[in-house]
């Protein structure tokens, strides 16, 4: 299992009050899989992502990625962690405005310490298969929302991580670009055999996808690769 999760909580403080986002929640993904995370706003779903991905420290509970064990880490070790071996496609891109296209996806190879030569090499490879080859010197802001979009996804696979969590990646397109944009993460990540979990609003989006888990409040309430554990156990404290 690439991702394993136990009894994972995440509150969050609210004045006086604490805001329970998850709720014992039990999930194993196995290397590979595309899982669609599903639910309306609020339900949790970004925040069991950005658990995931090392982004927030669980309040309670086990989380392990590639059998390490990311809730017994520390701000700094999350970090390299992250840079490793995790590749994030964010809805709102997240491209940094001052760096050409080029330069955005050479960062993550710099900070990570890969050859220069080798970075430049990934770089024009990925930005050729995401139709974009002859863009690398524009600005973000000199391209489309679907473009920003496709860059941020080579981006993420940049230093060819083992997992990819997008959240919301279609989120902020048009439907026709949102289909494209979905068919070419899920060609990319195919090649190499990536793990994806999406969280998405889009039953369009989940059905293109091997696993459908359905969040409702902060647990399991679905899945469709069997009984939501995390679900009874969570049912089993309410």
């Amino acid at each position: 299992m690439i991702v394993e999760l136990e009894r994972v909580s995440r509150g969050y403080a609210d004045g006086q009050r604490e805001i329970l986002a998850l709720a014992g929640i039990d999930l194993r993904v196995p290397a590979g899989q595309t899982v669609a995370l599903l639910g309306k706003s609020g339900s949790g779903k970004s925040t069991l992502l950005h658990l995931i991905g090392g982004l927030e420290h669980p309040s309670g509970g086990r989380i392990r990625v590639r059998g390490q064990a990311l809730h017994e880490m520390n701000d700094a070790q999350l970090t390299t962690f992250r840079l490793r071996h995790v590749g994030f496609v964010f809805q709102f891109f997240h491209l940094l405005p001052t760096l050409s296209v080029y330069e955005n996806l050479l960062l993550p190879a710099e900070l990570a310490g890969l050859p220069h030569r080798e970075g430049q090499a990934r770089a024009s490879a990925l930005l050729a298969g995401v139709g974009l080859a002859q863009r690398g010197h524009a600005m973000p802001d000199r391209l489309s929302g679907g473009e920003q979009q496709r860059v941020a996804i080579a981006r993420g696979l940049m230093l060819e991580p083992e997992l990819v969590l997008a959240d919301e990646p279609t989120g902020n397109l048009d439907s026709d670009t949102g289909r494209q944009v979905l068919e070419l993460l899920l060609e990319l990540t195919r090649v190499k055999g990536t793990t994806l979990i999406i969280a998405t609003h889009s039953g369009d989006l989940a059905a293109r996808l091997q696993r459908r888990v359905e969040l409702r409040d902060g647990r399991i309430v679905a899945d469709s690769d069997g009984a939501a554990a995390g679900s009874a156990h969570a049912e089993g404290r309410a």
